[in-house]
């Protein structure tokens, strides 16, 4: 799974965040093996704390499915999704959520309040994280190291 299509993708957001000056996130939403949708993080172009890669590509793929359910579809992000996007998977009926890189201080899904693991959490992806987890990790690394 390291060399999939769709976490190649999502890293290649991540890193167009990046050079954006964002924090180098990016997510890609599949259905029936083709990308329905992407982005990459934007919270500082957008001036909006809610613009995660996570959050707008769930945007971008219910516009594009016209149903705010994403039933049948697949998330591939190259972080370990936060509560706020956790949340957002859970409501969207997300069926698989891949991820990259871990987040011991801001993930919610292996870390911090595991909300998929809570009783009040109305639908349970299947996770499947460390996809791709050398290349994800090295490019928030060194957006981290150059910023210090």
């Amino acid at each position: 799974m390291t060399e999939s299509p769709f976490m190649r993708a999502a890293i290649e957001l991540a890193k167009a965040a990046a050079a954006a000056g964002e924090v180098p996130v990016g997510c890609v939403i599949v259905r029936a093996g083709t990308v329905i949708a992407g982005a990459r993080n934007r919270t500082l172009a957008d001036h909006d704390p809610t613009a995660h890669a996570e959050m707008l590509a769930i945007r971008a793929a219910s516009q594009a499915l016209g149903s705010e359910r994403l039933i049948d579809c697949d998330l591939y992000g190259t972080l370990e999704p936060c509560t706020m996007c956790a949340a957002a998977i859970s409501f969207a009926r997300i069926r698989r959520v891949y991820y990259g890189a871990a987040d011991p201080k801001g993930g919610a899904v292996e870390h911090g309040v595991r909300f998929f693991s809570a009783p009040t959490c109305h639908h349970r992806p299947e996770v499947y994280g460390g996809i791709a987890e050398v290349q994800a990790s090295e490019l928030l690394k060194e957006f981290f190291k150059a910023r210090r």
